[in-house]
C-alpha cells in the first residue's frame, strides 16, 4: 500500500466517526461521498480487495491472543446494505473467529426478558469478532417510531409511563457498551446512511429482478412512510450513545462499494490501534517443540524410495 493510499484509508476510517454526540445532526451527514474523498469505483474495489487481506491478518492475531474481542453493530433502514457489508467485508476472514447474529423481531422468550438479554448472550467471546445485524438499537428506533410495540414487552406500567423512559434506555445502552469496552470488547457501531431516493431505486430493483424478489417485503414499503420519523430516531440514538469507547460511524451508503470500504477501514483502524502481536511460545513449549522436531526427523525414511511425496 502506498503512502497516499494509507492516508486515504486512515481518513476514511475516521472522518465518518462520531465519538461525541453533542450537537450531532444526521441531515449534515452525506449519503454519497466517494467523489469528495477522491475515489472512483475501480480504485475503491481494488482497495477493498487489498484491505480484506489486511483484515484477515489482524483477525488471526486477535484470535491467537484470545484477550480482546470486537463487536460490530450494523444498523440501517431497509435496503441499506447490511447483508452486503457482512458478505464482502468478512469474505476473507476465518469463519472460526467470527460470529454473525441477526436480530429478528423478538419472540415470547425474548420479550419475557430485558431487552438487552439476547445481546449479552450473543456478545463475542475473547479473540473473536462478533457482528450484530440489527441490534439492541431497535429498541430505541423501531419502538420509538412505533411505541405500541412496547405493549408486547413485559414491562410494569409505572416504569413504562416514566417521563424519562427513552432517556433511561439510551443510558442503559451506553452503560452496556461501556461495560463491554471495559471487559476488552472494542465496540464499533455503523449506521449505513442511505438516501430516500436510493432506497426507492433499490426497492424497484427488488421488484423488477426475479432473482431479487425474495428480498422484497410489503412491510418495507409500509415502513418507508415513516422515513422522517426514523431519521429523527437515528439522530437521537446517535446523539445520545456516541462515546469514545463505543463510537458511531455514519457511513455514506448510496454507493455500496464505498460503504463497504469505509466499514472495513474502520475495523482495521480499531484493530491496528490494539498493537497486538502473535503470542510468543513459553520456554516449556519451545522445549516440547524441539523434542517433537527431533522425534519427527528421526522417523524420516532412510531410503529415498520410501519417501512420500
Amino acid at each position: 500500500m502506498t503512502r497516499k493510499t494509507k492516508e486515504t484509508s486512515n481518513r476514511l476510517a475516521r472522518q465518518f466517526s462520531v465519538r461525541n454526540g453533542h450537537g450531532f445532526s444526521l441531515a449534515a451527514c452525506p449519503t454519497r461521498a466517494a467523489e469528495a474523498c477522491g475515489l472512483d469505483k475501480k480504485t475503491g474495489k481494488r482497495l477493498l480487495k487489498e484491505r480484506i487481506g489486511r483484515l484477515s491478518q489482524l483477525q488471526s492475531v486477535l484470535y491467537a491472543n484470545g484477550t480482546w474481542s470486537v463487536l460490530v453493530v450494523l444498523q440501517a433502514l431497509d435496503a441499506g446494505g447490511k447483508d452486503g457489508v457482512i458478505k464482502h467485508v468478512m469474505s476473507g476472514i476465518n469463519p472460526q473467529g467470527v460470529s454473525v447474529t441477526s436480530f429478528k423481531q423478538p419472540g415470547p422468550v425474548e420479550l419475557s426478558h430485558g431487552y438487552l438479554w439476547r445481546e449479552h448472550l450473543a456478545a463475542p467471546a475473547a479473540g473473536r469478532i462478533g457482528i450484530f445485524n440489527r441490534s439492541h438499537y431497535e429498541e430505541v428506533l423501531v419502538t420509538r417510531v412505533h411505541p405500541e410495540l412496547l405493549d408486547h414487552e413485559c414491562l410494569p406500567a409505572p416504569l413504562r409511563k416514566k417521563s424519562t423512559f427513552w432517556q433511561d434506555r439510551y443510558q442503559d445502552i451506553s452503560h452496556f457498551e461501556q461495560y463491554m469496552a471495559r471487559q476488552g470488547t472494542v465496540v464499533l457501531k455503523f449506521f449505513l446512511h442511505l438516501s430516500k431516493e436510493e432506497q426507492r431505486k433499490r426497492f424497484l430493483r427488488r421488484i423488477d429482478h426475479p432473482t431479487k424478489n425474495w428480498k422484497f417485503s410489503p412491510s418495507d414499503i409500509h415502513e418507508r412512510q415513516y422515513w422522517d420519523d426514523y431519521q429523527s430516531a437515528y439522530e437521537e440514538a446517535i446523539r445520545r450513545t456516541a462515546h469514545p469507547d463505543a463510537p458511531w460511524f455514519v457511513v455514506p451508503a448510496d454507493q455500496k462499494w464505498f460503504e463497504r470500504l469505509v466499514v472495513i477501514e474502520a475495523i482495521i483502524d480499531a484493530l491496528e490501534k490494539l498493537h497486538l502481536k502473535m503470542p510468543a511460545s513459553d520456554p516449556a513449549m519451545a522445549a516440547e517443540m524441539e523434542k517433537a522436531r527431533r522425534q519427527l526427523e528421526a522417523e524420516a525414511p532412510k531410503d529415498a524410495h520410501h519417501a512420500v511425496h
